[in-house]
């Protein structure tokens, strides 16, 4: 199998906008027509732009995840009841005495069909957040994403590469000698058998560290440029003042209540923690062997992701009742049309992104 080549694939970055802007949209509406429509777009992007590598079959794995938060969401509000009031009672459980510190909780009892439609509608707007999240797990290679970190945050990119690196010989470790020890008729599973696997293990994975330490630091990792104090102070200030911003700023864009100062704190955040790492970058100072480009199809992209949530927000701003459908008299969900359409433009990837299959 021919690798893709740098130049003829998508900056990674590009890939996590769109999808983390697709996840934005679907925290606007709990619509599960609409839901299940930004499904199907992440997932036919994914499947026409995928490339042929390990970490691009993380998305059945996600898909897996949501499938069981949904799952759980409903068993939760069938068990433990939910506050949504309801007529159609579907089943009733056998109730539960609880004590009187438990007030409040209800074990059991009657499951009404109001219940578990709000119960739908809430876990499939997290299960769809997460199929996004996946979707940017299986387009983006993150050995390039590391790699494009600015040099503020190198140190990091470092440990999280080297962590990803031995995640996997840790496990393969662990799968060799529960096989020696199945050979030699002596148990591999239970307590005994945790120690006397995971003990090996670690010594092994200690091992590693002290010798991959060594040979970084003979390769001059780790070692920075000497800046003034005011610049590594005004560096610390603006990156964690942006980064809080950031923090703020999503959670606002996240939360009905928060969609008037969201987007003004996540800009000024971004801007700031921007101009941080910027700054912090001059600690730094390397070279980049064939970096990345950032280029049109790349702003496409993140365009169409953008758009996509975009729309959705002010859909939800202008026609509330169409995203929300009431589950209070209990009504089924209409798809409305211009919503679905501004969703569609999330499908642009699958046309403007190079094809990772095809020979560069």
């Amino acid at each position: 199998m021919a690798s893709p080549s740098y130049g003829a694939s998508l900056h990674p970055g590009a890939w996590w906008l769109w999808s983390l802007s697709l996840g934005t949209a679907a925290t606007r509406t709990t619509n599960p027509l609409l839901l299940t429509l930004l499904i199907t777009v992440s997932a036919y992007v994914v499947a026409t732009r995928r490339p042929d590598t390990p970490w691009s079959r993380s998305y059945g794995a996600f898909v897996k995840l949501a499938l069981a938060v949904l799952l759980i969401r409903l068993l939760f509000a069938t068990i433990l009841g939910s506050p949504i009031p309801g007529t159609h009672t579907l089943l009733t459980l056998p109730e539960a005495d609880l004590p009187d510190w438990a007030q409040g909780i209800r074990l059991g009892g009657e499951v009404t069909a109001e219940a578990l439609a709000f119960a739908l509608y809430d876990g499939l707007k997290l299960a769809t957040l997460l199929i996004c999240v996946g979707a940017a797990n299986a387009l983006a290679n993150p050995s390039r994403l590391l790699k494009s970190l600015p040099g503020a945050l190198y140190e990091m990119g470092v440990a999280v590469v080297v962590a990803l690196t031995f995640a996997p010989s840790l496990i393969a470790d662990v799968q060799r000698l529960r096989a020696a020890r199945r050979l030699r008729g002596r148990p591999d599973k239970g307590v005994r058998g945790l120690l006397h696997v995971g003990l090996p293990v670690l010594e092994g994975a200690l091992e590693r560290s002290v010798s991959l330490a060594a040979a970084m630091d003979a390769r001059g990792y780790g070692r920075t440029a000497q800046v003034p104090a005011a610049v590594r102070r005004t560096t610390a200030a603006l990156t964690l003042g942006g980064l809080l911003g950031v923090c703020a700023g999503t959670y606002g864009l996240l939360t009905a209540e928060g969609a008037t100062y969201g987007i003004p704190v996540l800009l000024i955040g971004l801007a700031a923690a921007l101009a941080g790492l910027r700054l912090g970058g001059r600690r730094s100072p390397r070279t980049r062997y064939r970096p990345d480009r950032w280029d049109v199809r790349a702003w496409l992209v993140v365009a169409s992701g953008v758009a996509v949530a975009a729309l959705l927000t002010l859909a939800a701003a202008r026609d509330p009742a169409a995203l929300h459908p009431g589950v209070v008299p209990l009504v089924a969900p209409t798809l409305p049309l211009w919503p679905a359409a501004a969703i569609l433009l999330g499908l642009l990837p699958a046309f403007v992104a190079p094809d990772p299959k095809e020979p560069s």
